[in-house]
């Protein structure tokens, strides 16, 4: 088996992921990772295994490197200070990060000391462990490690561009909450803005001094314009959070003169745990619905249209007919216009030559023929209509005269009770009160 700083075994582990023809060696990204390989040997090695073990490890490593008046440690101190954890598994611990150079034996004074790749280590988890505690969105720590690369001189791309990152991921969020119209969710991202916002601010001049700097790479000297472009548009976005909450506030709906409004029953309900709002529903399902809010005009109109209209336009037939040629005009059928009646009576007027009493002028078989001879009484000596030609011109032409009397007699004809009395008399003998 291979020792912890033999790499053979590991180089050819790692040649067996690449395809034939591939060095590792020559991939510009894998050689940062080459070169940091002791580094990344000893998280292996710490972060190896369960979570368990992994905390274990920690413990150990954090507690021997928390003394710092006095680096050096003998077993005994290790095995007293840390009595509390199995004296088996404690030496295993101490073994496993002596054989990765976590830790550091000197023969001659039989002390155990933290080695540089264990400093880092503390060092790397101190920050991590620090930000943890109060920023959940990483944008302090990544920019503590930018801030901390700028003040010696080093700025890392890598880490730019992980800054850029995360700007561009909480900028995304952010745009996404004002697009949900949901005053909850720009709420809760005004929140997370506010509590990253000094970390925004501290950021805009770290980038601000790295952008001066002549020195500076070209790449990085882009990645840093960018997360500055970046700030800026987080810096802005808090004015975008009131306008959008401004909006809302005028579309908020107040419970009647209690002061509350719609937003606060939301609020409240989001406040409420799940048996809460489950013992809500209890007796709201019986049957028959008890029905005292609904609108039952309302629900008559929509359980109308459920129930009928829907179908009718389901079954409505919408498709256009077919096209054909239009008939030709001969083929057109014509109706000629029933005008016996009309002719039989002109006869039988036209051969008046004493008066007639109304009612024996207007029989008829039915209402229908009384009715139609009496509406052609009024033509008789009206010399608009005796002007035009046709059947009711003649009628009116005809020497006849209507006498009319303010008197209802029974006429004795078929649905007619009662009619005025009057005559139709030859208009040489016409009287000269007569009504046309």
């Amino acid at each position: 088996m291979s020792g912890p700083n033999d790499t053979s075994f590991h180089d050819e582990r790692l040649q067996d992921v690449f395809r034939d023809g591939v060095v590792a060696e020559d991939l510009p990204s894998l050689f940062p990772l080459l070169r940091g390989r002791g580094l990344l040997r000893a998280f292996s090695a710490l972060f190896h295994g369960s979570e368990t073990q992994v905390l274990l490890r920690l413990l150990v490593l954090r507690t021997i490197g928390a003394r710092s008046h006095a680096t050096e440690w003998t077993p005994q101190e290790i095995r007293d200070q840390l009595a509390f954890v199995d004296p088996v598994k404690l030496e295993t611990v101490v073994q496993r990060l002596k054989d990765h150079d976590i830790l550091v034996y000197d023969g001659e004074t039989m002390r155990y000391r933290i080695g540089p790749v264990g400093r880092k280590a503390l060092g790397a988890l101190a920050a991590m462990l620090e930000f943890e505690r109060d920023d959940d969105d990483g944008l302090g720590y990544l920019t503590a490690q930018l801030a901390a690369g700028q003040a010696v001189g080093r700025v890392s791309v890598d880490e730019l561009g992980h800054l850029l990152s995360r700007l561009t991921e909480l900028k995304e969020d952010f745009d996404r909450a004002v697009l949900s119209g949901s005053e909850h969710r720009i709420r809760r991202a005004a929140e997370r803005l506010e509590s990253v916002w000094t970390w925004v601010e501290k950021g805009t001049e770290v980038v601000a001094s790295i952008t001066r700097q002549e020195e500076l790479e070209p790449a990085a000297h882009r990645l840093a314009q960018a997360v500055g472009r970046a700030q800026s548009s987080l810096l802005r976005q808090a004015g975008v959070f009131q306008r959008e909450l401004n909006k809302i506030d005028q579309h908020r709906v107040h419970l009647g003169r209690t002061g509350l409004s719609s937003s606060d029953l939301v609020g409240w309900l989001r406040a409420q745990d799940i048996d809460t709002l489950s013992a809500f529903e209890d007796g709201q399902l019986l049957l028959p619905l008890p029905a005292p809010f609904l609108h039952d005009q309302i629900a008559l109109d929509v359980a109308e249209y459920e129930l009928l209209e829907r179908e009718r336009l389901a079954a409505e037939v919408t498709t256009l007919p077919n096209a054909e040629a239009p008939p030709e005009t001969a083929e057109l059928p014509t109706s000629e216009e029933d005008l016996r009646y009309l002719e039989e009576w002109h006869a039988e007027l036209a051969a008046l030559v004493a008066p007639r009493e109304l009612s024996e002028t207007l029989i008829g078989d039915d209402y229908a023929l009384s009715a139609y001879r009496l509406s052609l009484l009024g033509l008789l000596g009206d010399p608009e209509s005796a002007a035009l030609e046709g059947g009711t011109a003649d009628l009116a032409r005809l020497p006849l005269a209507l006498e009319i009397e303010p008197l209802l007699i029974d006429p004795d004809l078929p649905h007619i009770a009662l009619v005025s009395a009057g005559r139709l008399r030859p208009r040489d003998g016409a009287k000269d009160t007569t009504d046309a």
